[in-house]
C-alpha cells in the first residue's frame, strides 16, 4: 500500500510527473529518479504541503545503462527540461567510490544510500509511476530519519546531512532514530 501512496503523491504533482516523463523520454534506459525528489515530495504531502520540484538543488537520476556517459544523458535531459537541475550517475561506479563491494544493480546501490527514507526512487513505466525501495517505505511514510544499513555503524554521514539540509526545520514532525554518537 505504501508504494501505491508514494506513486499517487508523485503522479498527483504536475511538476514531479513532468520530470518523470522527461526521464522516460530522454533519460538512460531503465533509469530512476531518487533521493530528495521522492523523499521531499512524500514528506511535503504528509506535512500537508504541496510537493515541489523547484526547491530541489538537484534531481538525482540513477541508472545502470552503459549506452553513453552520464554527461550525455544529462545533456539530453537538460535539452528536454532545461529548467530542471539534472544530476545523472551510473551506479556501477559508485560502489568503488564509496568503498563498497560491487553493486549488482540500481536497487543494491540504493540500499547503500545514507538514510532509509532517501533510499527510494521512481520512474514512469507505461504511463504509471513505479517505485523502487530496497529498504522499504516504512521510515519514509512515518517521517523517520534513520541510517541505512551501510551507515548504521558509523552514522556521522547521516548526522552531517541532517544538519546541512536542515530537514527538521522544514518537517518539524521528523523523528530521528539511530544517530547516537559513533
Amino acid at each position: 500500500m505504501s508504494a501505491a501512496r508514494v506513486a499517487a503523491i508523485l503522479a498527483g504533482s504536475a511538476a514531479h510527473r513532468d520530470a518523470l516523463q522527461a526521464l522516460a523520454l530522454a533519460g538512460p534506459r531503465g533509469a530512476w529518479i531518487g533521493a530528495g525528489f521522492v523523499r521531499n515530495a512524500v514528506w511535503d504531502a504528509l506535512a500537508g504541503r504541496r510537493p515541489e520540484v523547484a526547491t530541489l538543488s538537484d534531481i538525482d537520476v540513477v541508472h545502470w545503462d552503459d549506452a553513453a556517459p552520464d554527461a550525455a544523458f544529462e545533456g539530453a535531459l537538460r535539452a528536454a527540461r532545461p529548467a530542471l537541475p539534472w544530476s545523472v550517475t551510473h551506479q556501477r561506479g559508485m560502489a568503488a567510490a564509496n568503498g563498497h563491494a560491487a553493486y549488482r544493480d540500481v536497487a543494491e546501490a540504493l540500499a547503500h544510500w545514507p538514510e532509509t527514507a532517501t533510499a527510494v526512487a521512481a520512474r514512469l513505466v507505461a504511463g504509471r509511476v513505479e517505485v523502487l525501495a530496497p529498504l522499504g517505505l516504512d521510515d519514509l511514510m512515518a517521517l523517520v530519519v534513520r541510517p541505512g544499513p551501510a551507515h548504521a555503524a558509523c552514522p556521522a554521514v547521516v548526522r552531517a546531512r541532517l544538519r546541512a539540509k536542515d530537514w527538521t526545520a522544514r518537517w518539524p514532525g521528523l523523528r530521528i532514530i539511530g544517530l547516537a554518537h559513533d
